[in-house]
C-alpha cells in the first residue's frame, strides 16, 4: 500500500513516501534497535538503516524474500547494521528488547484467536516507551470476518488462504489486553484503492511476461484479486 501526498503522485514515489510515513509515525531515531515483522523483501528495514540510521532486523517465513534480504545487505555494505532471520514472530526470544517495531501486510494473517500471543509477544520484546506501528486490512462490519460479494470465498480459495480480517475495534481491544495503547490511528483506504488499481494496471500492460511466468490462471487470479479489491 502506498501513500500519496498528492493523488498525482507516481507509484514509486508514493511506494518511497509510505515507507518514509512509516518511519516518522514510530519517530525512529539513530541508533535505535528496530524490528520489522514480515520483513518482504526487505524495503522497510532498508530504508529506516539508511535514511534513519537504525540498527534493523526483519524477520520472514519465506526462503526467497530471506535469501534476497541477505544477498541485499551485502550489496549495500549494511553487514552489522542490517539483519534477517528466517524466523516465525513467535520464536523471537521474549529477552530480545527492540526501541520500534513494525508489522506491515502479516496482520491479516494473524487471526483474532491468536491476538493474544501476537500483541503479547510484541508487548514482551518491546522496549519501556518504545513505539509499534500494526498495518493490515481490517473489516467495516463488527461481525463479518470475510469480504463481501463471493470476494472473500476467492480470496481464501486462491491468493490468502487462512486469511481473516476483522473490525478495528477487535483489533485495539487485542492491543490494550496486553498492554498496549493506541496513541495513533489512521485509515489508508482511499491510498490502498488507488496503490491496487495501479498495481491492476501495471499487470495488464506486462501481461504477455506475467502468463509466459506464471501461466494464464495465475494471471487471471491476481488480475482479478487486485481489481475486486480496489
Amino acid at each position: 500500500c502506498a501513500y500519496f501526498h498528492d493523488w498525482d503522485d507516481s507509484l514509486d514515489d508514493a511506494q518511497a513516501q509510505k515507507l518514509d510515513h512509516i518511519c516518522r509515525k514510530l519517530r525512529l531515531a539513530e541508533d535505535e534497535r528496530f524490528l520489522d515483522i514480515g520483513c518482504g523483501w526487505g524495503a522497510l528495514i532498508f530504508w529506516a538503516a539508511e535514511q534513519y540510521g537504525v540498527r534493523a532486523k526483519g524477520i520472514t517465513l519465506s526462503q526467497n524474500q530471506f535469501e534476497h534480504v541477505k544477498a541485499q545487505i551485502a550489496a549495500r555494505n549494511l553487514t552489522g547494521r542490517v539483519d534477517v532471520e528466517l524466523l516465525d514472530y513467535a520464536d523471537l526470544p521474549d529477552v530480545e528488547a527492540f526501541d520500534k517495531i513494525a508489522s506491515v501486510g502479516m496482520f491479516e494473517h494473524v487471526g483474532p484467536r491468536n491476538y493474544d500471543r501476537y500483541f503479547g509477544k510484541i508487548s514482551r520484546i518491546l522496549a519501556p516507551g518504545g513505539f509499534v506501528l500494526n498495518h493490515g486490512i481490517t473489516h467495516n462490519g463488527l461481525t463479518q470476518k470475510t469480504l463481501g460479494s463471493g470476494m472473500g470465498d476467492f480470496v481464501e480459495e486462491y491468493v490468502f488462504p487462512g486469511g481473516e480480517l476483522a473490525h478495528v475495534a477487535r483489533v485495539i481491544e487485542g492491543m490494550a489486553a496486553q498492554g498496549l495503547e493506541v496513541i495513533d490511528a489512521e485509515a489508508l483506504r482511499e491510498h490502498y484503492a488507488k496503490t491496487l488499481w495501479q498495481w491492476c494496471e501495471r499487470l495488464e500492460a506486462n501481461a504477455d511476461a506475467a502468463r509466459a511466468e506464471v501461466g494464464e490462471e495465475k494471471y487471471r487470479v491476481w488480475r482479478i484479486y487486485l481489481a475486486g479489491s480496489a
